[in-house]
């Protein structure tokens, strides 16, 4: 199964490259025998891995960057108006592309399932490309992160599954047309472009409505969010829908979830059958994302005993709790979680794989308007460490919101009857933490952005 370039993608130009979802369609293209070319704000290794496969990428944003013969331009909902790449675009009569509408039309001709959710998209996403990989099936995927070294988020595979992570945050998984999608859940996020989670709602009903006919929804019974959306697409016509959770109501129900150290052992039921397998990450949340996996793959078609055995191949992915090193008796874990149910989640993972040791958090906030919503929660979130160090909100795409600041993470977390102390010098946070650290201590390095850098520099402190 080979597809072709979606029509003008032969010679395409992103902004951005770098950036995660940007880089995989980038990586695809390029495999898919396009010419492409992009640029960023700073050299990566995932730059240097798109290099290897053949693309230029330019660093820093220049007009003169964009060749005369590009054919199209991709961008993100992050990119601005004033961009100088996307300004000549304009001079050159460029047509500009959507991140989202190049994933669709690489989708096109293939079996896509895309994965949907608040939370958990990235590994689950993840888990199903490593296992039906694992099964020889070669689906190709794109993926919010990579999975074991820079650039392996995206794959063109010669099998007809194409898995996507779909991104609710801009509307923008409302371009796909999958034959299988799943939600995992949906709570009150991305508040730049939701107000309500009415319209998180009308969001997801919107992309429910995008599976194509006689296709599949996989989605949680056990989240509030999910069941709801469950229950308002209920009796739509030509659409198959799989519940999966621990709820008796659930298609494919989960019996059992059993800590085994940093994995976990994972019993369920589907159609009758009881299948027992190993997650190797920790945490009920993923033991759940594993299920869903399972369940979005036997829609199509893939025996679930098989799919089963093959998602113990997966190991975890870039952010996910992923180990940086152990140094002077200290592991360092790395973690992307920056929701207050994210990070609730991977703490409450942590403390029940590390015993009695004692958890250490550097959390860096994501977001002004995340944190102007969801700021107290987030303080309540990490009283669950015996100890925190919070730095400034980090503001990726956003301009500063008066008043909004880590302050307010701060305040929260003490009122909870936490131990948090506030850096608000990112070069020092390394130092300050691992100063704090004794043998035995995890340090978690928690947040979208950043944050993940200052994990090497925590291990080389405590390795003086």
């Amino acid at each position: 199964m080979t597809p072709g370039l979606p029509t003008a993608m032969d010679r395409p130009h992103f902004i951005g490259i770098g950036g995660a979802g940007m880089s995989g369609i980038a990586k695809i293209l390029a495999q898919r025998g396009a010419l492409v070319a992009g640029s960023d704000a700073r050299d990566s290794e995932t730059a240097q891995a798109l290099r290897a496969h053949g693309a230029t990428v330019h660093i820093g944003h220049a007009a003169g960057h964009l060749a005369d013969d590009a054919t199209c331009v991709v961008v993100s909902s992050a990119i601005r108006a004033d961009n100088p790449e996307l300004a000549r675009a304009a001079e050159l009569g460029v047509p500009v592309v959507h991140r989202s509408d190049a994933l669709a039309g690489l989708m096109q001709g293939l079996r896509p399932i895309a994965v949907a959710g608040t939370h958990g998209k990235t590994t689950t996403t993840s888990m199903l490309a490593v296992s039906l990989s694992a099964l020889g099936l070669d689906p190709s995927y794109a993926i919010g992160g990579d999975l074991d070294a820079p650039g392996s988020n995206a794959h063109h595979g010669t099998g007809d599954i194409f898995v996507a992570e779909a991104d609710e945050s801009d509307r923008s998984f409302h371009k796909y047309d999958p034959q299988v999608a799943i939600i995992l859940n949906a709570e009150l996020d991305h508040h730049a472009n939701y107000a309500s989670m009415d319209e998180i709602y009308e969001s997801f009903e919107t992309f429910v409505g995008k599976v194509v006919p006689g296709g599949t929804l996989v989605v949680a019974a056990d989240q509030e969010g999910a069941a709801e959306i469950a229950a308002r697409v209920a009796g739509k016509e030509d659409l198959n829908v799989v519940t999966y959770g621990e709820s008796e109501k659930s298609d494919v129900r989960i019996l059992a979830v059993t800590p085994r150290g940093l994995t976990s052992e994972v019993r369920v039921d589907i159609a009758g059958r009881e299948i027992v397998f190993t997650v190797s990450v920790p945490g009920r949340h993923y033991a759940h994302n594993a299920v869903a996996a399972l369940a979005a793959g036997v829609a199509l078609g893939v025996p679930a005993e098989d799919l089963a055995a093959a998602l113990g191949k997966y190991t975890g992915v870039k952010r996910r709790l992923q180990l940086k090193g152990e140094a002077a008796g200290v592991q360092v874990i790395d973690s992307y979680a920056h929701h207050p149910t994210e990070m609730t989640a991977d703490l409450e993972a942590i403390r029940g794989a590390a015993a009695d040791s004692r958890i250490l958090v550097l959390f860096q906030p994501h977001l002004f308007s995340r944190t102007q919503e969801l700021g107290t929660e987030m303080g309540q979130a990490l009283a669950l460490a015996d100890a925190s160090v919070v730095l400034d909100i980090y503001p990726a795409r956003e301009d500063p919101v008066p008043g909004v600041t880590s302050e307010i993470i701060i305040a929260a977390a003490r009122a909870a009857g936490a131990d948090v102390t506030a850096e608000h010098d990112k070069a020092a946070a390394a130092g300050v933490i691992a100063g704090m650290a004794k043998p035995g201590d995890l340090v978690l390095t928690m947040g979208a952005g950043d944050v993940t850098d200052i994990g090497p520099q925590i291990l080389a402190h405590l390795s003086h």
